[in-house]
């Protein structure tokens, strides 16, 4: 059974924009259009769109999400690569997380240092100041 977009955005949920943008990059297969030029959306584009919705909710970015769907799609990948891909996804967020964690160390001691009085000395600001 063939959907429209709108019906398809909802049932994936994403917005009708990013479906045609996934589109527009390849990330998906093309819709058939119609004659009036609407598109149509069969199960197979519908499995795909899903297929990138959860490897995006996962973390990994547009450019890694073409190389899983051609691992997904493609009789030649392996799962030593789809894994290698998700490890070094791993190590990207760990690194992300570290960074995170100093700088909520650095804006826990900043805040902590400010008294938050209506004074206009502030220590935030002026250790901010500080090279």
């Amino acid at each position: 059974m063939m959907k429209n977009i709108s019906t398809v955005a909802k049932e994936v949920g994403l917005s009708t924009k990013t479906i045609r943008y996934y589109e527009s990059i390849s990330l998906t297969s093309h819709p058939i259009r119609g004659d009036n030029g609407y598109r149509y959306y069969n199960q197979h584009i519908i499995d795909e769109l899903n297929f990138v919705k959860r490897a995006r909710d996962a973390g990994f970015n547009l450019e890694e999400c073409k190389e899983l769907v051609h691992l997904y799609k493609s009789e030649e990948g392996t799962a030593a690569q789809v894994k290698a891909l998700t490890l070094e996804k791993i190590a990207d967020i760990e690194s992300r997380i570290t960074i995170l964690q100093g700088m909520h160390s650095t804006l826990s001691s900043l805040a902590s240092s400010c008294t938050g009085d209506n004074s206009s000395q502030c220590a935030i600001l002026d250790q901010l100041s500080v090279e």
